[in-house]
């Protein structure tokens, strides 16, 4: 996602198309993440993450995407799509975050293993306790004024989404999380340049909007949106037990919102879809308040946080693609860390998804 054009669910933000099976038929939408001091870009067939270290040099790895919708179908299609994108999107972020906590920091500061995976444990477990548990417990003892049909769902819809407004606001204000934010407008500039046909370089790329309709946070507006129609039809059909009491009541309603999770995420990915390559008032209307949103989650980023987006989205683009494409005045030095990459692919440049490496003009940064 492009949280972002990418997202995660996470915190990130552009939607990827993780199901494009026929690139020559239909335009790939590239997508992406803001991570710790860096960009993770995401291609048809590769990802990638770039991290600019205290040191300035900028790290690079890159993995391949996987191929799964390609070997089952039922995967690339609408609903089930969304599903796997949710849970695809979950792993490569969490992956690229884990990367870009240790590369941006001196090797005495970097955390083991086990440290970063109670880290994002402990973050996940308080997602679901802020954004599920919390609500629901609290709207329990008003159930008997609310009752357990729609109004319960709208009101319980509303209070989630104000706690989700409350914590934008409440982190955007923290420095550290302000730099996120401003790779976050570096990766929507960069892909939106690629977008509209011009040559990857921080001067041009940075006259594009940090706004993009494919944004991650579109995504999350949206499952907020969609989850209380259905959380409101699936408590019509399967209400909760008579005179259960307030303990039971918040267990069911939050087994309710866990169990119907991939369906929301599967209706919300197909609804920003609809705002992919097209541009019209009904679209732009369904879009808006995401984009209002993003006022808070993007900001603009400085011309060497945009050479680090830029990198990245390099890694994942076929050479054949980049041609004409590559600026020649990205001046960082490039580290390449462990790319799982085909034999014979270079490690000093970015390559295509065969491992040819793509060569910028002479007197250029490799």
């Amino acid at each position: 996602m492009a949280d972002g054009t990418a997202e995660d669910p996470t915190v990130s933000s552009a939607q990827d198309d993780p199901a494009a099976e026929q690139p020559s038929a239909h335009p790939h939408y590239y997508g992406g993440q803001a991570v710790i001091e860096g960009v993770m870009m995401r291609g048809a067939r590769t990802w990638a993450v770039a991290v600019r270290r205290p040191s300035g040099e900028i790290y690079l790895e890159r993995h391949p995407v996987s191929d799964l919708p390609r070997r089952h179908r039922i995967w690339g299609k609408p609903i089930f799509r969304g599903m796997y994108a949710l849970v695809d999107s979950l792993r490569i972020g969490t992956r690229a975050l884990t990367i870009s906590a240790n590369q941006s920091v001196e090797e005495d500061e970097q955390l083991s293993g086990k440290e970063l995976g109670g880290s994002l444990v402990l973050a996940l477990l308080m997602f679901v306790a802020v954004f599920i548990v919390v609500p629901n417990v609290g709207l329990a003892f008003a159930s008997n004024a609310l009752g357990d049909g729609l109004v319960y769902h709208l009101v319980e819809g509303v209070v989630r989404m104000g706690i989700f407004l409350l914590y934008l606001f409440a982190i955007s204000a923290l420095g550290d999380i302000r730099r996120v934010f401003m790779y976050h407008g570096a990766e929507h500039k960069t892909i939106a340049a690629w977008e509209h046909g011009e040559v990857l370089e921080p001067a041009t790329v940075d006259r594009y909007s940090t706004l993009h309709v494919r944004c991650g946070t579109n995504f999350l507006l949206l499952v907020m949106l969609i989850a209380i129609v259905t959380y409101s039809l699936g408590g019509a059909l399967v209400p909760a037990p008579e005179g259960a009491g307030v303990v039971l009541t918040s267990l069911y309603h939050i087994a309710l919102r866990v169990l119907l999770l991939p369906v929301v995420a599967g209706l919300a990915y197909e609804g920003l879809r609809l705002g992919a390559g097209k541009d019209n008032l009904v679209v732009r209307a369904l879009m808006k308040p995401g984009l209002w949103l993003q006022m808070i989650t993007t900001k603009p980023p400085t011309p060497d946080q945009i050479e680090v987006a830029i990198r990245s989205f390099e890694a994942v683009v076929p050479s054949a693609e980049l041609e004409g494409r590559l600026a020649t005045t990205l001046e960082s030095p490039l580290v390449w860390g462990p790319s799982e990459e085909p034999e014979g692919a270079a490690d000093d440049a970015p390559a295509d998804v065969t491992g040819a490496p793509v060569h910028r003009e002479p007197g250029s940064a490799t």
